[in-house]
This record gives C-alpha cells, structure tokens and sequence, in this order.
C-alpha cells in the first residue's frame, strides 16, 4: 500500500542495520482536513438536490420526466466511480493515488456547475426564444456531466481517507464521521445560498434577457460554490503528502488471484463474504428509501406544502426557498449528529445505529404523507400562503432527517472499508463495489418514480410511500442482522 509522507516515521534497531520505515497512525487533525474537501463538492451537490429538480420543470421539462434527467447520477456511479477508484488504486503518478482524481474531478465539477448556470444564457446566443430548446440540452449536458464529475471525485476521497486509516476500524469511522461532518457544512452553506433569492442584486450581472431572477440566483450560486471548491481542494490536496504508487501496488496488496479489473467488476463480488453481502443489500434498501426524497424534497415543499404550479407559479417558488431552507436545517442535524457518530457506534454498534436511523427515516417520511393530506384538506390563507403551522411541521420533518442522513453518510462506508481490507481489492475499488450497491436503487427510482407518482394522479405522495416501506425494511434488517461490536478501548492521538 501507498503510505502518505505524514503516516511513517524511520526506525533503527538497536543493534545497527539499515533504517526501515515504520507505519504510524495519521494524526486526526491531518484526517481532517484531508475530508474538508466534501465541504465544497457537498455545496454544489445541496445546490443541484434543492434548485435543480424545480429549475427543469421551469425550463419546461414534465414532472412525470424530470426523475429521468437524475438518471445519469446512478448511471455515472454505477461506471465512473468504480473505474475512478480502479485507476487510483493503480496510479503512479509523482503526486499520489489519490490526489490526482480528486483535483481533476474538482476541476470537472466546476466547469460542469459553469454549464448549468449559464444554460440560459448559451440558449439563448444559440437562438433560444420562447421554447427554450437549446437551453435545455446545455443543461442536460452539465447536469450529466455533473453527476459525473461528482462520482470520479468522491471515490477517490473516501478511498484516500481509507488508506489514512487502514488496520485501525475506529480511526476509519472517525475519518468517515469527518467526511459526514463537512458533508453537512456544504450542505448548509449550499441549501442556505440556494433559499436566499436575492442573489441577482449581490451579483446584477446574473441577471439579462436570456435569464430571469430564478435563472439569476442559480447562476450566482453556482458562481459562489466555484470559488468554494477551489478553496477546499486546496486546503484538502495539501494536507499529506502522498508518496507515489508503485505499478505492483494493488499485486503486493492483495495476490494475482484476487485482483480485480474494472471490465471484471461483477467478478469482484465473488470474493465478498456474507456480511459484506448483507451490507451491501441494506445499502440498497436505505437508497430506494432516500432517493425519493432527495429527487423531490423542495418540489414536495413547492406542490403539496405551497400548492403551487412549477410553470413560473411564485408560490411554488417560495415553497422551494422553504424546502432549501429546510434542507439546511437538516444539515446542520445532519453535521451534529457526526460528531457522536463514533461515540454512538462504539457504545450500541453501528448495526444498531444503522437500523434506528432507517426506523427514523420511515416516520419522518410516514408524517410526509400523512402531512401532505393534512394540506390537501386545510383552508389556506387568501394570498395562497399555508398555515404555520403545516409549514413548521414540514422544516421539522426535513430536520429530524438529519440524523439518519448522517448515519447514512457515514456507517456504511466504515463497515464496508473494514471488512474488505483482506480482501486485497484496493480501497478505491472497494468504493466503487459499495458504490454499485448504491446506484442500482437510484436507477429503478429515477426511471420508476416519476411515472408511478403520474399513475396515481400526479404529485409525490406514491414515491415517498415506496421510500417509506424500503426505509422500514432496511432499519429492520439492520437491527437483526448485523451483530453489534465489541467494546474498543484503543485511544487516539490527535
């Protein structure tokens, strides 16, 4: 394995002979600012989940269509992600395994969120006038490119912090609770710039005859989470100092027989014991419960909670502000919640952990439902505004969610990378097999919720009943079937 500069120290024996060097644990304070980069790709990923649904069916594009444009975020994981990880294990560049991809797919992202914020206005140099055609293919593009340029980067990050921790299970959930943590801070940051909507009066320039207010404030913010990721991958990429890989790396880890090429992939699984399997199979109920929300959380807000019309209905989008605004205060739950997150996973078990925070997950998304006939039934005031309190019952739901977001975010990830390490499949492709797991629940959503929820009339209700069932069956299974850990009394050194 490739050990950054920060993780060895040199050791002579006693006697004389040759110095050898000795593998250290990296200190937490290196390990955080290695996850700091979640800051910045989370701002722009808040950004995409709270803006980005509601802004195509604005551009024109159906509801019952726009689950199927997220269709590239489960398409690009179930490739990019795993063939990123693949090509890190077995990098030997100068600057690390690692390092590389994370700057690239940076540099991707940023370009990429470029696209989608100036959609509008390439439409409309391209000739864009009512139907805004043109438009719609630049964001498409961005939008894919997007979600790919989020997959190359993310595997690779949580793969280096993999290789920081390896042989130490309670550094690497301490390592993945920090990358939770600056997952939650981009989350605020980036649902807190998407609910403000006088972004067009900071930055007047947004804002032309291609490009309305909406338009404006999506542009602007994307042109903050630019100078945002800049400043994290800095911070982040120089944190260590990777020592270059070596083309035997992942021979000497692991053995010719178990090696596993990208075009093998699916021979990979073959190798994974049952508990890894387990895992994996409640990774995929958690996502087909998660994924619902995360297509259509503020659309919910804008449609069921406000009653408005996404076809430049205000109503609708002081629902989606309302939604970004709840979605920030899920984040900072969410960011709370990672800090116990190992004190918690150490005293009960991280199965337990897991399986409560399903179990917590299928009530908030049981009151969603239950909320949503609430305001189908309630009077509303004259100008359309809802009652406060079915508005304060919706930020409460959004932000209890919090906590099994981060559970989420987190626990998987330790489990996995702790029981695969003998397996000599290197950590950057053992994310991208977690990864797999992932993806394919998103992909049945994507290309199933949107015309399941037209089959019953329309709205969310029909999606969030499916999450809600897969996040109660998840939680159960998690309870039951993953034994819970041992006592750890190793102390850490900060």
């Amino acid at each position: 394995m490739t050990v950054p500069e920060s993780q060895t120290q040199r050791h002579r024996p006693r006697g004389g002979g040759a110095v050898t060097p000795v593998e250290t644990p990296t200190r937490l304070r290196v390990l955080f600012r290695v996850a700091s980069v979640a800051c910045g790709i989370q701002f722009g990923w808040a950004l995409q989940l709270s803006l980005l649904t509601p802004y195509v069916q604005e551009l024109g594009i159906p509801h019952a269509w726009s689950s199927i444009i997220w269709l590239c975020g489960p398409l690009s994981g179930f490739l990019v992600q795993p063939l990123a990880g693949h090509m890190s294990d077995r990098s030997t560049s100068k600057y690390g395994r690692r390092r590389p991809f994370i700057v690239i797919g940076c540099a991707s992202i940023i370009l990429s969120v470029l696209l989608i914020g100036y959609a509008a206005d390439i439409g409309g140099l391209l000739g864009d006038r009512e139907k805004k055609t043109r438009a719609i293919i630049v964001f498409i593009i961005g939008f894919w490119l997007l979600d790919m340029a989020n997959n190359a980067t993310q595997g690779p990050c949580r793969a280096l912090l993999a290789d920081l921790t390896v042989n130490d299970h309670r550094r690497t959930r301490v390592a993945n609770a920090y990358y939770s943590l600056f997952m939650a801070i981009g989350n605020v940051l980036g649902y807190a710039t998407g609910a403000y909507s006088g972004w067009y009066k900071v930055l007047p320039f947004t804002m032309n005859s291609a490009c309305d207010i909406n338009c404006a404030n999506l542009k602007a913010a994307f042109l903050l989470d630019v100078i945002f990721i800049i400043i994290t991958t800095y911070v982040s990429v120089t944190a260590i100092h990777e020592q270059p890989g070596t083309a035997h790396a992942h021979h000497d880890e692991g053995g010719e027989s178990q090696e596993a090429f990208f075009w093998e992939m699916f021979g990979t699984f073959k190798f994974l014991p049952g508990p890894v399997w387990l895992i994996l199979f409640i990774v995929s109920l958690t996502w087909v419960g998660w994924f619902p929300f995360i297509l259509f959380d503020t659309d919910w807000m804008g449609r069921e909670i406000y009653r408005g019309d996404p076809t430049g209905d205000l109503k609708y989008s002081d629902g989606v502000r309302m939604g970004a605004f709840g979605l920030m205060l899920n984040s900072v739950i969410l960011g709370i919640t990672s800090v116990f997150m190992e004190n918690l996973c150490r005293r009960w078990g991280s199965g337990f952990i897991w399986g409560v925070s399903n179990i917590v997950m299928f009530l908030c998304f049981l009151a969603m439902l239950v909320l949503s006939f609430v305001a189908a039934q309630a009077e509303y005031a004259a100008d359309g505004s809802p009652p406060n309190g079915i508005i304060i019952a919706a930020l409460v739901i959004f932000s209890i969610l919090g906590m099994p977001l981060a559970v989420t975010y987190s626990v998987p990830y330790a489990l996995v990378s702790s029981r695969i390490e003998s397996l000599g499949l290197g950590q950057g492709l053992s994310m991208g097999v977690l990864n797999v797991a992932i993806v394919i629940p998103q992909m049945l959503v994507s290309l199933g919720s949107g015309p399941w929820d037209q089959l019953f009339g329309g709205g969310n209700s029909p999606a969030f009943a499916i999450a809600a069932v897969a996040a109660f069956a998840s939680g159960l299974v998690a309870i039951l079937a993953i034994p819970r850990n041992r006592p750890e009394k190793s102390k850490i050194r900060h």
